[in-house]
């Protein structure tokens, strides 16, 4: 396969086939966990897991901060022909160095200061039981979360997509089988749930691990020079595939704080399996920008515009198609989100349709928006991508967040979303428009 002379079309879409089956079973871990936890224990199973999806958002963007920070430079560097010195397998070296260092950070603060993150996240008392039994397994092995984010980043770019799909796929079909194994049939509930998630996240990081005694494989551990200008490097153009993540994060914390301030736990409740859909959207927004970036990134390192803008046009279409699909999902069937994801209530079935027809008005613009991120990246233009990453992420959306409630009505906070999108989506066309202008024309 070779990204610089082979037709576009087709190595775009093996690309997205694989970055798609990746990205999906990836959400199925927490999908899976609170769909089986909703149906055994409720809302308040459905509202404990709420509560740890902040977690789960920040072991995965330090994973794609070394990840696509790292892959990013590493197909620039093997577009431009720099190959034969090995400059590229440095910032592999670096980022396997960034991710264990990341990797020991997190996992001494979720060993060490559990509840107290917990709590912050938005867990009263009564849900800080529920998600520490969740977090008890997962406590075991939680840097193997962010190594397979990282690897999948590499080993995609290493011209094995098909490896990641199925590292992903074996360790989701696993998470699957054994939420209802060890939730239902070995009545461990909530616990269960985190112990099949643990699991999955070891066999998904084996099946990966192969990659490197496959003959596909051009990743090596090298001697680094400047280590840490590299890291930097690194940080610095992963920084916005790493903070929609965050973001993610810590929009759920200030949502699960307004709406157990303005609003009531059945609210928070609702919440979650919007959670999860909205990481449903964002995962197909991932899957187009992994599909595109190792393309773009290799074709930019060698000077190869109209290769660029092909890829581009498919890459907006896509995310197109998935925007009408899931805002017109949303908005025709809201209640099958909470028939999923838990056991309602009359009261949630009453009032859920209102809030989850109001919030995935954001879907039909967040998969531009998350690839515009990827975009800017390959072309390594990371303000673009910065900004648009911490203008939705935080400043634009969590402006309105806080504010809508006060100036509105505790309602208008499921608008929030929609606004940001909207607003983000302008700066993103704009900026999309300046920079592919500029691109070279072979």
């Amino acid at each position: 396969m070779d990204f610089l002379n082979d037709r576009i079309k087709p190595i775009y879409f093996k690309y997205l086939s694989a970055a798609f089956g990746s990205a999906m079973i990836t959400s199925i871990y927490s999908i899976v966990d609170m769909a089986m936890v909703g149906q055994y224990q409720g809302p308040d199973g459905t509202a404990a897991l709420a509560v740890v999806a902040p977690v789960w958002n920040v072991i995965y963007s330090l994973g794609l901060l070394m990840g696509i920070g790292g892959s990013v430079i590493f197909s620039t560097k093997r577009g431009s022909n720099t190959r034969k010195d090995g400059g590229e397998k440095q910032y592999f070296t670096a980022a396997v160095i960034g991710s264990i260092a990341l990797s020991i950070l997190a996992w001494i603060s979720i060993i060490i200061f559990e509840q107290p993150i917990l709590k912050f996240f938005g867990a009263d008392e009564s849900l800080l039981i529920l998600a520490q039994k969740y977090m008890r397994p997962i406590k075991f092995v939680f840097p193997l979360f962010l190594f397979n984010q990282m690897l999948a980043a590499f080993i995609r770019n290493d011209r094995n997509p098909g490896l990641t799909t199925i590292g992903v796929l074996s360790g989701g079909i696993f998470n699957i089988f054994g939420d209802y194994f060890f939730v239902f049939t070995c009545g461990m509930g909530i616990y269960g749930a985190g112990l099949a998630t643990a699991i999955g996240s070891v066999v998904s990081f084996l099946v990966m691990m192969t990659h490197f005694i496959s003959r596909k494989n051009t990743l090596r551990l090298v001697k680094t020079e400047n280590i840490f200008n590299k890291l930097r490097e690194i940080s610095v153009t992963g920084f916005s595939t790493f903070f929609i993540d965050v973001a993610m994060g810590i929009l759920t914390i200030l949502f699960n704080r307004q709406i157990m301030k303005y609003l009531d736990s059945n609210a928070l409740a609702i919440y979650g399996p919007i959670i999860n859909v909205s990481t449903f959207v964002q995962c197909c927004a991932y899957s187009v920008g992994q599909a595109a970036q190792p393309i773009i990134s290799t074709n930019f390192g060698a000077g190869k515009g109209s290769r660029i803008k092909e890829t581009l046009r498919l890459s907006l279409c896509t995310t197109a198609f998935f925007g009408v699909f899931w805002t017109a999902l949303s908005i025709i069937y809201p209640n099958l989100y909470i028939r999923i994801f838990m056991s309602p209530t009359q009261e949630i079935l009453n009032i859920a349709p209102d809030i989850i027809r109001t919030y995935a008005l954001s879907f039909l613009l967040l998969p531009f928006n998350i690839f515009s991120t990827y975009y800017f990246q390959a072309i390594m233009k990371p303000k673009a991508a910065f900004v648009v990453s911490v203008a939705r992420g935080l400043i634009i959306s969590g402006i309105l967040i806080l504010t809508l409630p006060v100036l509105v009505s505790v309602n208008s906070i499921w608008f929030a979303m929609p606004i940001t999108e909207l607003i983000v989506m302008i700066y993103a066309v704009i900026n999309i428009q300046k920079y592919t202008k500029a691109l070279p024309c072979r």
